[in-house]
Formats: C-alpha cells, structure tokens, sequence
C-alpha cells in the first residue's frame, strides 16, 4: 500500500531526517538500515528540547514533575508498540547492554540448569549467554542453525530442550541474514518441557521491520535498539515480565524493590521513543480505519511488512526493466532467493569481489550499503557458509522502487566488470 499511494509514501520521506542525502556526501540512496534506520525529525527536535533542560526527575518543582510525567507515558507508549499489558519498561546504555543485564540476572537468579541459546545469535546475546552462564556455573547450550535456510525452528530447538533449561535466548531477526524466527513457536517449545524458564529476545534487527506482540509470544524479556527503530543512538530499551523484574539485580541498597535502572534516567530518550510510537500511530491512521492506538500500529506493522516484501521482491527478481540480482552474473544470495522468513534485507556474494569492494563500487554510485566480515560479529553465520564477507543491503519502508533500480543498475554495472 505504501508503494501504491506516492502522496504517502512522499510523506512518510518527508518525517525522516537526510532521506536522500547527508551533509558529508551529498546525495545518496541509504540501504543501511540495519546499520542504524534514518531518524525521525521529531526525535531530533524533542533530542534538542530536553538536551537543554537542567531540571531531574524527583524534584519540587513544575519542571520535575513535567519530566516524571514524560517518562511515564513514554513506558506506557512502549507497552502499546511492544503489544504488552503487563511487565516492565526499562532504559539502558544500549540494546547489547541490556540483554547481558536480562541474562546476567535469569542465569544468576535461576537454580543449575542449561542456559539455551542458538547459533543464529548476535553476539550480543551469546557472548552474554556464554558470560554468564559460566559465573553461574551452568552449561551453555547452542541449538545450530540451518545455514542453508539462514534461520532456526522451533524443531531445531526441541532435542535441546529438558527440564533443566533455565534460560533461552531467541533471536527474532538475523542481521546477517535477514531472515525471521517464529519466536512464538520456539517459546512454545519450550514452555512445554520446561514451563518455568526465563525466555529472552533480542529483537534489535527486527523492531522497524514488522510487528512486535509480546502478549501472544510467551516471553519474559524483549530488548531493541531505538536507533535502529527511527530513534536516535545513546539508549536501549527492553520489555521485563513481571516474574523477570523481580529477580535480584544490581541496585543501590536500600532502593526500591524491582529498581532496574541505575542513576538519573535521560527523559530524552524517553520521550524520542514516544516520538517513533505517535509516528507509528500516524502511519496506521494512514493505511487504516483503525480508531484504536495499538490496532493503527499493528496496521502500520502489517503495511511496513507488506511494502519492504515489495522492495526485496524487486531487488531479488527486478523492476522496470532492470534485472534482478537473482539474475545477475556470479550473484549468490545468502539464505536463498525465495525465502518467506527474509525481512527487508539482501545479504550477496559476488564472484570475484570481497563485501568490502562491493561497499566500495556502491558508494562511488551514491549507494549506501555495508559489508559483514566473518569476524566476532558474523562469523556464526559466514564461516559455515565458507565465506570471508558479504554484502548487506537493507531496506526500510521510506525506501522506494526508484531506490531498487538504481540500486539495481548500479549492481548491473558492477558486475559487467
């Protein structure tokens, strides 16, 4: 729908700050969402408002009151975007800050037992899995992914699974691969074995590519990244069931029970991610009837789901007489051309050149894009496949069919040598 309606895609471009160009290189089509999304105006705006106010929370003052005020409804704005009628809203340093702080407090707050991971995982929750799983003096268990797939089943998690897995992690989205996890599913399988463990998500990659509904996955913690959610860099937030918040973590003594984040909180940070749950909410009144403030979000996940389905389509098979890259000489792509768990993302090989070059010859044509190394970060997944790099490109629902055949040209041409 919103490749369909021009008046509202222009719109939806219009809300994002250097759209098609920065200030460094001019113009420049930007395929590196899964990098860092482009960010909302009104996020850099309400960055500005509260960057210059002195004020802190806890005061007896108007403007203390106002910040307290301001944080309260951004955790409930975060609740509504998460799909959550219960649990807990919490800030951090990042997202990869706040998974080692979920997992450290269910690996140490838990009895022996397995901590389950799988080798899909970012580093972000595996090294912290590994980390603590090993202070708690528990064995760390990684379920293997399908490399030819690019993603993990639930089936793949069921022969790890016992009575004693005390903690699972679950990767919603690949950043490497692009391609989803049925986290539902796999919660699914493990309740069934193992009803008390602690399940944790890392949904950092998949929070700006469809729809997030914590109520029907069963979970116990949900950790994004808002910058790569229209936001800006500097935070993390993360979702907390009830019985996960109340786990022993690190807090000042004498604080209240449940007191999960430590020193002043930013209400900017706050208050930026109530700036991306209202722009989400004005989507969904766009592309929907909707007069309920989750239901327009859920309208607006359904349609930045169906749109970049719609661009990674044409980028795969072609558009306007410009030649897919499943057709496109010495191309191979990673997980599969046809692959129905791919979210708004192509990672490619090219015969010949490295991800680096790739990145290189892209960005001599305008073109925004990113190499993944099998180093710390994507080894897991490109060293099984026998490859030293790739290309990423990523997509996000501001992107257009303009920006996939340019793209796509500039691929033709590349590969023409």
């Amino acid at each position: 729908m919103l490749g369909q309606d021009p008046t509202l895609i222009t719109r939806v471009r219009d809300r994002f700050a250097h759209v098609d160009s920065d200030p460094f290189s001019g113009p420049r089509i930007f395929f590196e969402n899964a990098g860092g999304a482009l960010t909302l105006k009104s996020v850099v705006e309400t960055t500005t408002t509260y960057a210059a106010i002195p004020d802190n929370q806890g005061r007896d003052n108007p403007m203390a009151k106002e910040l307290v005020r301001v944080i309260d409804k951004a955790r409930g704005d975060a609740l509504t975007f998460f799909g959550a009628t219960s649990g807990k809203i919490i800030t951090g340093e990042s997202g990869t800050e706040l998974l080692f702080r979920l997992i450290s407090a269910a690996c140490l707050g838990t009895p022996h037992g397995v901590v389950l991971g799988s080798t899909l995982e970012h580093p972000a929750s595996a090294s912290a899995c590994r980390r603590w799983a090993g202070v708690a003096g528990k064995p760390y268990v990684q379920v293997a992914h399908d490399d030819a797939r690019g993603s993990v089943l639930a089936e793949d998690y069921a022969p790890e699974i016992t009575p004693e897995t005390r903690v699972a992690t679950i990767l919603h989205t690949s950043p490497v691969t692009g391609m989803a996890v049925d986290v539902a599913a796999i919660a699914a399988a493990i309740r069934a074995v193992a009803p008390e463990c602690f399940i944790i998500v890392d949904g950092i990659q998949h929070a700006a590519h469809g729809l997030v509904e914590i109520d029907r996955y069963d979970i116990d913690g949900y950790v994004i990244s808002p910058y790569k959610a229209f936001s800006r860099h500097g935070y993390g937030l993360a979702w907390l069931s009830d019985r996960l918040a109340a786990l022993p973590t690190n807090a000042l003594t004498g604080a209240p029970e449940g007191q999960w984040e430590l020193g002043t909180r930013d209400t900017g940070s706050y208050a930026t991610f109530s700036d991306v749950v209202d722009y989400l909410d004005w989507l969904g009144s766009e592309v929907s009837d909707e007069t309920d403030r989750r239901a327009r979000i859920l309208a607006a996940g359904h349609a930045i789901h169906a749109h970049e389905a719609d661009l990674t389509q044409a980028m795969l098979h072609g558009v306007r007489n410009q030649a897919g890259l499943a057709d496109l000489p010495g191309v191979t792509i990673l997980g599969g051309v046809d692959n129905p768990l791919r979210e708004g993302l192509v990672s490619l090989v090219v015969d010949g050149m490295t991800g680096e070059d790739l990145v290189s010859a892209l960005r001599e044509r305008g073109i925004r894009t990113h190499a993944r190394k099998a180093d710390h970060y994507s080894g897991n997944i490109l060293t099984p496949l026998g490859l030293q790099s790739c290309l990423r490109v990523s997509l996000c629902h501001y992107n257009t069919e303009d920006e996939v055949a340019a793209f796509l040209a500039a691929m033709r041409e590349i590969t023409r040598g």
